[in-house]
């Protein structure tokens, strides 16, 4: 029988081809953003930017780096992605048996895919998959941190269904023989001239305002756990990518009882190309690491 292997799409774009490459960006991800801080007890979740390494992958590392912390051992990491070219209402698995990255083969949890399409909260479209970046960017991460985890990918469009899939999500991760981690893929406010979004003007002010007043709306929303005032918000005022994949990790969070989030760690893209390229662009596109 011929295995079903989804093969990367954006290695040596997002993030490098090569497994040596590979190890040393995680490696430097993981030491520039060193997870020092008081975590919560027990970490059933969390949300990470998807944009290439050298803008977010700090972020996205110091979340997988903070879940290591708290819980060493993860049986599955529920990724749920952005849906930047998928429009159905229902959040969308694939069928493949494992995803390839340059350090190899992570396996699908085929268990817990068959377990929410039982409860018809997703169906199978490996089309949603086949060239989204916002889940392939965090594989690595895992399969270095949680070399013996599984993985079930899932893209979630910005509509109701999302909160449906996160409240499952969490009664099947309440199953004492799983433990599972839910994963939401966002990047923020995509502000300035080429993202065709500048209400507030093309200039620095504009820029200031997508950080401080429209990704920190979002961000408010997603530490109190507001699931139902993010994802609409988030249609309204555009400060966020994925807020289907984000609202369900959030609604999974609250389901399986957690309080508040607590934001790790946010910045944009025009911070990075000051601090690493000396440099600055019209536009920016935020990046924040929450864990719950």
């Amino acid at each position: 029988m011929v295995m079903r292997i989804r093969a990367p799409v954006v290695a040596g774009q997002f993030y490098p081809a090569g497994r040596d490459g590979c190890l040393e960006e995680i490696r430097a991800c993981l030491a520039s953003r060193p997870v020092s801080e008081p975590l919560p007890q027990s970490i059933v979740a969390g949300l990470v930017p998807h944009a290439g390494w050298t803008f977010s992958g700090d972020l996205a590392a110091m979340v997988f780096a903070a879940i290591r912390k708290q819980r060493p051992s993860v049986r599955t990491f529920i990724i749920f992605g952005t849906a930047h070219s998928y429009f159905a209402a229902l959040p969308a698995v694939d069928d493949s048996e494992s995803w390839r990255t340059p350090l190899g083969a992570a396996a699908i949890d085929a268990e817990l895919r068959d377990a929410l399409l039982d409860r018809r909260v997703v169906v199978v479209d490996d089309q949603a998959h086949q060239y989204e970046h916002s889940i392939e960017v965090q594989v690595p991460f895992i399969q270095h941190l949680f070399p013996e985890a599984q993985i079930l990918p899932v893209v979630v469009p910005p509509v109701e269904t999302a909160i449906a899939l996160g409240e499952a999500a969490a009664e099947l991760a309440r199953d004492p023989d799983r433990t599972v981690v839910c994963i939401g893929s966002t990047d923020l406010t995509h502000y300035g001239p080429r993202y065709g979004f500048t209400p507030m003007g093309r200039g620095s002010d504009g820029l200031q305002w997508a950080s401080n007043v429209n990704d920190r709306e979002f961000i408010d929303s997603a530490v109190a756990l507001d699931a139902q005032r993010l994802l609409p918000t988030a249609i309204e005022k555009c400060n966020a990518c994925g807020p289907g994949a984000a609202a369900a990790a959030i609604a999974a969070a609250r389901k399986l009882g957690v309080k508040q989030g607590q934001l790790l760690a946010y910045t944009n893209s025009n911070e990075v190309m000051r601090s690493k390229m000396a440099t600055t662009s019209r536009d920016s596109v935020g990046y924040a690491a929450i864990v719950f």
